[in-house]
């Protein structure tokens, strides 16, 4: 077609001079959220006024090496083998529809220097928000009656469906007779399927990938200063959930309020 191979790779000054300014823009974003995917990435392009297909934010995060990938080892948390009461799943296929329908939780580790810390959570089954937390040095009950008392004192519970895997932290007597008082019902994962607690897996997968994995904890002094800050800060108010529209859960829980206080409005 008589058309020479530099003109056909050719590309306009303009397009080049545009894509250095996403590009600036998507390193500030990154810098803020390292593990943050193209997808994420391009919603938070949109969030601040840039208009771009994700193609091309894949395409520019991949040639400018942004693109990252972590993977670590799986230490276990749960253990089942107990002769506590259990109790049945009652979340199996259940869709929220409203906050403070379902509550997961579930306990994990977090390594630092000499020793593990342990991170009991509880996050909203509708808004993925961390409702209640609590660290701890042991995998005793205590640290997820902590955590429990912590998401209790913040949020309605009427209705409400609590979510476990069954270990034993989750069966003890002091546990279950808080979750009664309160007249929250309650439900546990098959055993040995922690599918069941995906949003759980979600959210540890996203603590460990975006803060712990990204940071060196020299003492357990380090975790207690560096976790509630991810949490309250980053993950609840700034983080973009794909589920959630791209929004952070707790702008996610506002519009949700807003949006069911004009229909009550309505009626």
């Amino acid at each position: 077609m008589n058309v020479s191979r530099s003109k056909h790779y050719y590309k306009k000054k303009k397009d080049t001079q545009k894509d250095s300014a996403i590009l600036e823009t998507i390193k500030a974003i990154a810098l803020d959220f390292p593990s943050y995917g193209y997808r994420r990435i391009t919603a938070s392009l949109k969030r601040e006024g840039i208009t771009v297909n994700h193609k091309k934010v894949y395409r520019i995060m991949r040639q400018n090496g942004i693109l990252c990938s972590i993977r670590r080892s799986y230490k276990r948390t749960t253990n089942s083998k107990h002769n506590l009461a259990k109790y049945p799943n009652l979340v199996k296929n259940l869709v929220p529809v409203r906050l403070n329908q379902v509550w997961h939780a579930d306990i994990t580790y977090i390594r630092f220097s000499s020793s593990f810390a342990y991170l009991a959570a509880i996050i909203d089954g509708l808004s993925r928000k961390a409702v209640g937390y609590a660290i701890g040095k042991t995998l005793s009950p205590a640290l997820t009656i902590s955590a429990l008392k912590d998401a209790i004192c913040s949020r309605e519970t009427g209705g409400l469906i609590h979510h476990s895997d069954q270990g034993f932290q989750y069966c003890s007597s002091r546990y279950t007779k808080i979750l009664k008082d309160n007249s929250i019902l309650i439900s546990m994962s098959d055993k040995a399927n922690p599918y069941d607690n995906a949003k759980m897996e979600s959210f540890f997968r996203t603590l460990k990938v975006e803060e712990v994995y990204m940071d060196e904890y020299n003492t357990y002094e380090d975790v207690i200063l560096s976790i509630p800050y991810f949490i309250s800060q980053v993950y609840n108010k700034k983080r973009l959930h794909s589920s959630l529209g791209y929004m952070p859960p707790e702008e996610f829980e506002d519009k949700f309020n807003k949006n069911k206080s004009h229909q009550l409005a309505l009626i």
